[in-house]
């Protein structure tokens, strides 16, 4: 019985631990929306690890790597040693032979592929309440473009549905778009303690 009553205590604070990190990162997307960004994704030369592009600049994915940088994890660096030591695994649509510590984390796909790997992937419905605060949504856009955000908090006005925040060319904007473009993919990614580093 003792043995049951602490896995219990454990899985508790495991889901009440990742509950927190959720409810983090909505906030720390919901504050990237107070930022002034241009939409500009060219590539450019980005320190490693830890490294950004200018704060006025940014794309989608810049939306998701700077939420969870703020809360102290690095997708930039993480990214790098997965496709280090898996590059098979991951998509080959830019004819790369090795992987880029410039542009690797700022690509949707794999962005996609490192959450498939290390997350939790979910269901893709059009069932709203399927799509909870923190998870990952990625759409494909006309013409095939990737396109990802963070679900938030924040209902929409009818109340069915919780809105996005994401970068689709206006900067980072906190918007009801759950279902306005196909979705193809549905995540959940909440790092464990140790992966968490000091930000």
């Amino acid at each position: 019985m003792v043995g049951l009553a602490l896995t219990s205590d454990s899985l508790l604070a495991d889901n009440q631990e990742q509950a927190s990190f959720s409810e983090r990162l909505v906030e720390s997307a919901l504050e990237r929306t107070q930022h002034l960004v241009v939409y500009e994704g060219s590539y450019r030369n980005i320190d490693y690890p830890m490294g950004d592009v200018p704060e006025n600049i940014g794309v989608c994915t810049d939306v998701i790597v700077r939420s969870y940088r703020a809360l102290g994890l690095d997708l930039q660096q993480l990214v790098h040693e997965d496709m280090t030591a898996h590059f098979d695994e991951y998509p080959d649509i830019w004819g790369l032979t090795r992987p880029d510590t410039n542009i690797d984390h700022r690509r949707v796909p794999n962005l996609e592929r490192f959450f498939e790997r290390h997350g939790e992937v979910l269901a893709i419905s059009h069932n709203p309440e399927d799509y909870q605060p923190g998870d990952i949504v990625s759409w494909r856009l006309e013409g095939g473009f990737p396109h990802i955000g963070i679900v938030t908090n924040k209902k929409s006005a009818d109340g069915e549905r919780y809105k996005i925040v994401h970068n689709i060319g206006l900067g980072p904007k906190l918007e009801d778009v759950l279902f306005s473009y196909p979705i193809v993919g549905h995540y959940r990614y909440l790092p464990a303690s140790s992966e968490v580093i000091a930000p």
